[in-house]
């Protein structure tokens, strides 16, 4: 006997899916997150001063 399925949940089941998947291209394609980015351009604004600062003047 064939197995009675939902419409209205496989529709959304499918929408999840799509979704999950346009999720984890955009992932791969714009990489890291805005907290990573701005920690990131911390520590070399960090390491910057440090090695400015370890410079010798002329």
């Amino acid at each position: 006997m064939a197995e009675i399925v939902n419409l209205k949940h496989a529709r959304k089941m499918k929408a999840r899916e799509a979704a999950e998947a346009k999720a984890a291209e955009n992932r791969v394609k714009y990489g890291q997150t805005k907290a990573e980015r701005a920690r990131l351009a911390a520590e070399k604004a960090k390491l910057r001063a440090v090695i400015d600062g370890a410079k010798k003047e002329e």
